[in-house]
């Protein structure tokens, strides 16, 4: 007896006997089935003796165990030596920005009559301090131009110039975004509490002598790369300044008369941020210059003299005679 084999689409192969008979039937074709090999390896052998692993042992919990918060410090500090942790430990930095200094460090002090002295009545000590901050200014200059290269001192002069007429403006004006542009940190609250409840009427009339730089210091903050400049420029100018109290009172100067005004004005630019920019910081006045007293703000009101109790007797008598 002969046998036949089909192969159907499905890869099942089916034995067929050779139809001998009538009485042959379809039951007589037999499925056998062919086992193939699979290919069950995984394509990145990397993880291989991790995917062999069936499970991963995991500590579970105790319900029942203290909480973290009634344990001793030794039995917390030993539970968490045991898990590999390390203690917790309290943060005491405290970021802080500074931007601008506290003040000004080693000012310009003028002598009086404007810090001029002639050849006469000048002392060698003089002209020797005279040529060591002179020395000071020029290695604070040097020291400048090698955070800004663009750094001159003639077009410094003139820049300054613009600022200071700015910020007076702006604090004529009330504007406090504008000033905060202008003037520092440090000065800012200053300028704010002396102008508030008053009203100011100043106005720039002309420059007498073209601004000039006489004093350049740069100082470190914190570290050496955090490096603060300052300049000291000398204005002498023509100027109106009248001040009112909240009632329209003038408490100080005149909006007419015009005033000559000597000023040393210092401006501070940190050097070590790449975006800042020279801002007014503050004014130099010296100790043998005596601020003027303004105009009191209310009035005391003197006590009236007293009768004298003669005199009083003597015009009673006069009346009844």
């Amino acid at each position: 007896m002969s046998r036949v084999a089909l192969t159907l689409t499905s890869g099942i192969k089916f034995l067929q006997l050779p139809n001998t008979s009538i009485l042959a039937a379809a039951s007589q074709i037999l499925p056998i089935q062919c086992r193939h090999k699979i290919n069950n390896r995984h394509w990145n052998p990397k993880w291989k003796r991790m995917r062999a692993q069936k499970f991963i042992k995991m500590e579970i919990p105790d319900l029942n165990e203290s909480t973290i918060e009634e344990l001793t410090p030794d039995e917390r500090r030993s539970k968490m030596k045991k898990r590999g942790i390390l203690p917790p430990r309290p943060y005491m930095e405290r970021p802080f920005y500074i931007s601008a200094t506290g003040g000004i460090f080693e000012p310009y002090v003028p002598a009086e009559g404007d810090g001029k002295t002639s050849s006469i009545t000048g002392v060698l000590k003089e002209k020797a301090e005279f040529v060591e901050k002179k020395g000071k200014s020029w290695n604070a200059v040097r020291k400048i131009r090698s955070y800004d290269e663009d750094f001159d001192t003639k077009e410094f002069a003139v820049h300054a110039q613009d600022i200071y007429l700015k910020a007076h403006e702006a604090l004529a004006n009330n504007d406090k975004h504008k000033l905060r542009e202008l003037v520092t940190e440090r000065v800012y609250p200053e300028m704010m509490h002396n102008s508030k409840n008053k009203t100011l009427r100043w106005r720039f009339i002309k420059s007498l002598e073209p601004p000039k730089i006489i004093h350049a210091r740069c100082t470190e903050m914190i570290s050496k790369e955090n490096l603060f400049g300052q300049i000291t420029v000398r204005f002498h100018t023509q100027q109106t300044l009248a001040i009112y109290d909240r009632f329209g009172r003038l408490m100080h100067g005149s909006e007419i008369i015009a005033k000559d005004v000597l000023e040393y004005v210092v401006f501070e630019k940190h050097l070590a941020n790449l975006y800042g920019v020279w801002k007014l910081h503050d004014k130099i006045i010296p100790d043998w210059m005596k601020a003027r007293e303004p105009r009191p703000i209310t009035y005391v009101l003197e006590p009236e003299p007293e009768v004298k109790e003669e005199s009083e007797k003597k015009v009673d008598v006069a009346v009844t005679q």
